[in-house]
Order: structure tokens, then sequence, then C-alpha cells
């Protein structure tokens, strides 16, 4: 066959396009194709010295054809396996040819993506590495690269691969998807990348990935290809996790800032590994059923506590590479720990390489300022409204729990996505089309982002921080609620603070503080949160919100944890609280572990233990959770005293004994008090925050009470026992003759040192 055959031709001004990066299919230029009996091959390499094609143990030089644009014809009739040698003075690589690739994404995908019904949109978006073993040729490893950028004129591809420049590597636009594809061959994990888009203005933008599943560690701010080579461990947990019902369940929470929770003597963060070392254990000893990790998605401000997410996909390169997040789960989950992530749907960071704009229009924010700006916060507002952008969303919620196994989300802010008017004064904000200040997009993502998350991943669960009293945010969307498993409880959180707040002598003034919680406790499914945002911006920590001298603080905080755990509801414990944590919160620093060689501290420590060892072992303090019936006052008056006495109940099961909590907030005990209980015969002290283990006073009922029949404030028994100042007693029922409870009266103590 001659070698002098013509090349397909290509109108000039085609070719203009392709140079400029304006033209949506330069696979229909670039590459291979077959024409005239051969195949005519075109490369683009603006600054090459000349291009050899090698094929079939023969080489075919190119010509210059215009402006870095290359051509020549291979003497075959089908395109064969061919790699090009690209010279760059006395320089010459030889690499394979992206355009010589069929589309990665086929049609079912485009079609889910176009209709935003993609579920595993992480798999088809952002950056793939894929392997492919090639029938009588070399074995072909590369990169696929998928970026949604429908109002996009154009998409180029730059990394360090090309020297960050995009002319060599445009990328085509797929049908009406808005999604453009190029697979590059030979590129693997650690590639740094970034698209530059050309927008409906003329005017070219360079972003990171909105996919990418890694990403550059602050303040770089590249995308990073990365294929996960971990082994999971946890299968155990994540069988019994498909049987669980988590609203029913134990759940007593540890929430944390990976960055701030222990650092390296330079300051220097701890790696995920770092951190799984001695997280595991100490939980583990603590008995935390759950730790909660404020934001992991990729932020460029760590001022922002990982609230201003720029790469939804890629977990925090500060702590180390994807793996290394999936190994601290893992670890988590072996120990019996189930994980849970803050997810930040509401707003996204406004970085201008970032999602901002992102294809020269408000493709992700709401392009009404009134709905898409944040003015509380600074920052965009997605566009709920748009089915694409919903997509996106709901699919990294699923993301995070099927790739990286996490038991839960807390969705931040969800009351700042309900409300039109939140943050808003009269003129800022537009009713919907019903008049009112709900906005219905975000009801509709929330529900379709719930029902999407618990039919694909069972017993997994989902919290809304919801400030507001909007109705049914734990009621099931199929009866027309939010869909959430639970939602923390801001009301308990204020009530309980401010009336702690108040020197005990005037405590009495205020009782309906602590009772008005169970006035609606039933109304959704609650977390008790003693979260990061009561110990930040000059709010002080929570044994600083405590009055009196030093003793009287770590005596209320001790005896507010108890009553917590006691309470109806799920708890929740900022890092630090468990020890008393003296200082504010800052992620800027490590937490003041320096306290635990006080005793009165390590006290603390160690009732957070036995609180977490009763609570697990006690049944009717979680079991009937959802359930009105398991919980009864025993007395909810007794305002001069400032004591408060309730029953958990259990379940209709001889076998599992009722639970009593008696908490006095006032500063003297009480002798001879008659407590009602539920029946007669022995009730054990199983936990005392007085004992002296936990550096209180000691007065206490060690060894228990028994109850004599006889009606008393509407139960059928009563024992008369002593109530400790500044403590909460919990007594539960001995169904049979047992040993002493090992936590009766705090007598453990020990600490993780």
């Amino acid at each position: 066959m001659s070698t002098t055959a013509s090349p397909a031709p290509v109108p000039v001004d085609l070719l203009d396009q392709l140079v400029l990066g304006r033209h949506g299919d330069p696979h229909a230029i670039l590459g291979a194709h077959p024409h005239d009996g051969g195949v005519t091959v075109r490369v683009l390499r603006p600054l090459a010295t000349s291009v050899v094609v090698r094929h079939d143990g023969t080489e075919t030089p190119l010509r210059h054809e215009h402006e870095g644009v290359w051509v020549g014809v291979l003497p075959v009739a089908e395109v064969p396996d061919y790699r090009v040698a690209v010279a760059y003075g006395d320089d010459t690589v030889v690499v394979d040819d992206p355009y010589r690739f069929l589309p990665t994404l086929g049609e079912m995908d485009l079609h889910l993506v176009n209709e935003g019904r993609h579920e595993q949109l992480w798999t088809v978006l952002g950056a793939h590495v894929h392997h492919y073993e090639v029938p009588g040729g070399e074995a072909i490893s590369g990169t696929s690269f998928a970026v949604w950028a429908p109002s996009a004129k154009a998409v180029r591809l730059r990394g360090d691969f090309n020297s960050w420049d995009g002319r060599e590597h445009p990328m085509r636009h797929l049908g009406t998807s808005g999604v453009w594809e190029l697979f590059v061959p030979g590129l693997g994990t650690g590639t740094s990348y970034k698209f530059h888009l050309l927008g409906p203005d003329d005017e070219w933008r360079e972003k990171a990935d909105p996919m990418a599943s890694a990403a550059e560690i602050a303040p770089r701010t590249s995308s990073v290809v990365f294929e996960s080579t971990h082994t999971w461990n946890d299968q155990e947990w994540m069988t019994q996790r498909a049987e669980r019902r988590p609203v029913v369940e134990p759940m007593a929470t540890y929430e944390m800032h990976l960055g701030s929770w222990k650092r390296h003597p330079d300051s220097t963060y701890w790696s995920y590994d770092e951190i799984a070392d001695d997280l595991v254990p100490y939980l583990s000893d603590l008995g935390f059923t759950h730790v909660e990790l404020m934001p992991v998605m990729q932020h460029p401000f760590g001022g922002s506590w990982g609230y201003h997410v720029t790469s939804y996909f890629a977990p925090d390169s500060r702590y180390g590479d994807p793996d290394g997040f999936r190994r601290l789960v893992d670890r988590l989950h072996q120990a019996g720990i189930g994980v849970i992530l803050d997810w930040v749907p509401g707003h996204f960071a406004t970085d201008e390489w970032a999602l901002a704009r992102f294809d020269g229009t408000p493709l992700y924010e709401d392009p009404n300022p009134q709905r898409g700006w944040h003015q509380e916060w600074g920052s965009h507002i997605f566009n709920f409204g748009r089915r694409e952008v919903r997509n996106f969303l709901y699919a990294n919620a699923i993301y995070w729990l099927e790739e990286f196994h996490a038991d839960g989300l807390r969705v931040d802010g969800v009351a700042s996505m309900l409300y039109l008017d939140y943050g808003r004064q009269a003129g800022e904000w537009t009713p919907n089309i019903h008049g009112g200040r709900e906005n219905l997009e975000a009801v509709q993502f929330l529900q379709e982002m719930n029902a999407t998350a618990y039919r694909r991943v069972p017993g997994i669960v989902t919290i809304a921080e919801e400030s507001t009293s909007w109705p049914g945010v734990t009621a099931p969307t199929s009866e027309g609620g939010l869909g959430f498993g639970l939602k923390w409880n801001m009301g308990w959180m204020h009530d309980t603070l401010d009336y702690l707040a108040r020197e005990p002598v005037y405590r009495s003034y205020h009782h309906g503080e602590l009772t008005f919680s169970i006035v609606y406790a039933w109304t959704e499914n609650f977390v008790l949160p003693l979260s990061h945002d009561e110990v930040v911006h000059g709010k002080g920590s929570l044994l600083r919100k405590m009055p009196g001298d030093r003793w009287q603080q770590l005596a209320t905080l001790r005896a507010y944890y108890a009553f917590m755990w006691a309470h109806p509801g799920k708890q929740l414990l900022f890092m630090g609280q468990e020890f008393g944590q003296e200082a504010e919160w800052a992620e800027s620093r490590e937490l003041d572990w320096w306290l635990l060689e006080h005793p009165e501290h390590r006290g603390l420590h160690g009732l957070v233990r036995d609180l977490n060892t009763v609570y697990r072992d006690s049944p009717a303090a979680w079991v009937r959770d959802d359930d009105g019936s398991g919980f009864a006052w025993i007395d909810a008056n007794d305002a001069g005293r400032s004591v408060f006495s309730f029953v958990r109940r259990a379940p209709e099961d001889d076998t599992v004994p009722d639970l009593v909590c008696v908490t006095n907030f006032a500063g003297t005990p009480h002798g001879d008090f008659r407590l009602a209980l539920p029946a007669a015969g022995t009730w054990e002290e199983v936990l005392n925050t007085d004992a002296a283990a936990y550096a209180g006073s000691g007065v206490g009922n060690l060894g228990g009470v028994t109850a004599v029949e006889g009606e008393h404030q509407g139960q059928p028994a009563y024992a008369d026992i002593t109530v400790p100042p500044l403590a909460t007693v919990w007594f539960r029922q001995r169904l049979e003759p047992t040993a002493p409870s090992p936590t009766a009266a705090g007598t453990t103590g020990r600490v993780l040192g």
C-alpha cells in the first residue's frame, strides 16, 4: 500500500477551533480514522519538533499540518495498536494516544445523568483509573476524566502530565448530557489535574474536579487521581449493621474535630493512621458507641472547620489519602464503634477554582441571589430546584455511606435549607408558589436524599441539625416527613445550659426549663447535643459555663451528664468535655490533655466511662427512646429542692429492670429523701456522680436501698434515700440476687493515661 495516500481532509476552520480548544468533539479530528484504504492519524502537540507513529514494528512520520496539529497516513486498512513518539528538541517521549479510545460512559449512564437519577454518580464522573487487557497487544492503564459542564463551550484537561498546558488534551462533549469526557492512557494514582473550561462569556476558568476522589493539601488546589487498594476487614460490623435500628439502640456519640484532637509537638497534624492508633483504644475504653467526625470533606480554610467545602467527594488530604481514611473507619468498626460524618449539603465555598460559577454560569448555586447566597455564612446555596444538582448531592451522601462504610450522616444547617427567609429581612426573600416561606425544592431534596439512603444502605442513620419546630423531621417520607432518623434537640440543649448557668440558689425559680423537654420529647426522635457549637466564639468551655468554684463546676457537670444520659434521646458529647476541657475549643491547637493529670478531671473522665457502661447495660434507658411509654416522671415539681426524679421503663419483660434517675441541682444534700418507686424490693445504686472515685464528696447510698410497698406520688412503693449535692444518682431494680455492680457508687475511676 502506498504511503503517499492523502489524509482524511479537515477544513481549516475546524482545525482552528481544535487548536483554540473550541471544538466540542476533538475525537472526530484527532486519533486514528480509516480513510481511502489507509488510516489517517492526527495528533495535537503544539510544542513538538517532530511526531512519529509506531505500529506493528514500523514507524510513520507525521507532518505538521496546522499550528500544532500533526497528520499522516498509516499504510494499513484497519486501525492498529499504535503509540506516538513525540520529540521536543533532543528529548523524545513515547505516549499512547488519548484520541483512539471510545467514551468511558455508556448511554444508560448519560441518560441517568441527564435525568438526575444516577445514584452512583461518582462511578462515572470524576477521575477513574482503568486497566485494559488488549488481545495481542500491551495491557493499557490510564485514567478517564469526565465532568458535567452543560454551559461550557469547551473543556480542556490540564495537569502535571502536560505541564499544565491544556491545549494537548481537549475533551469531547457527549451528546445533550452536559458531560465532557477524555481517557488519557498512562495516568494513574497521584496525577494532579484540573479542568479548563470556556464559559458562554468566552472566559476560560481553571476548576478543580467537583467529583474528585482526592485533592492536594491546602493551600494547593488541584484535584488528584486516586485508585483505592484498601481491603476492608469490617465484614462482621457491616453484616450486623444491615439489621440494626439505631433509633431504638444505645447511642452515645463522641463528636470530634480530627485536626485538633491531638497534634504533634511541632503542631503538625496527625495522619489518619496515627489518629486511629490512639482514638480506637480511647473510645473503646470510654465506651462510646459512635464517633461523629466534623466534616472530613476537602476544604481550603481550616478555620471553617470543614463547613465550607470545595471537594465533596475527597477526604481531607491534611491527614492523608482516601485509603488512610478508609483504614480509620475500618479500625473503628472492628472495635465496635460506629462512624457518623458531618455533611454540608446546604451551602458551599466561594473559592473561584471550585464549584462557584463552575461552567461560567451559576451551575451548582441558585441563580436567584435571594435563594443562592447565604448572607449569614457568606457562601453559595445549592440550586435545589435543579435535578442534576440534587443528584450530585444525594449521590454524595450515598458515596460516603457505601464507599467509606460510614454509618450515618449528620446533616448540617437543615433549618437554613428549609426556610426561604432564613437570615433575611422583609423584602430580601420571595415566597414560594403557595405564598409561604418554605423552600419546597430543598424539602424535595431532603426527602429524596433520605429515601434513597435508607433504601440503598440499611441500618444507617441520618441526623438533622434542625433548630426550629418544623413538623415531621424524623417522620417517614411516605407520610410527608423529611425522613431523617434523628434530630438534634437544640431546645433541650439551650434550656438545660440556661438553667445550669444560674447559681443553685436561683434554680428553683426556673425549674420548668428542665421539665419542658418532656412535653415534646416524642414529637421527633432526638439526639441531645452538647456539641462544638456551644464551646466556641466566646461561649467558653462547658466547664466554665457552670457557676461556683472548681469543685462545684465539676460536680454540676457530672450531675448534668448523668441527667442527660438517662433522659430520653441519644447522647452527644464534644471532645474534651469528657474530662472537663477548661479552655474554649480552638481548631488550631490540641485539647488540654494535661488536665487528666489532675484527680478531679480524671474523675469526670471515669464517670463518662461508667455512664456509658451502665447505660449500655440498661436497656430501659434506650430501648423505648421513640416511645413515651418508656418514661414517667416520679416528681417533676420538686422545685423547692431543685430535684428531678423519673423512671425509664423497660419493655414488658420481667428480665429487664427499670432505671430510676434522681438529680439534685441544689448545692446541699437531702437526707431522708422519700423516693417513690415503681416496685418494692432492692434497688441498687448503680451510679452516683458524687462518688469519691469521681472526686465527689462521697455522699450516697452504697449497697442500694430497699423499697417497701405503699403508695407514694402515684407509685406503688417508696424508699428513703440520701440525695448528694449537685449530683445525679441512678437506681436499677434488682430482679434477682446479683453481685454488687462494679460501678456502684463509682468504684471504678480508672482512666486511660
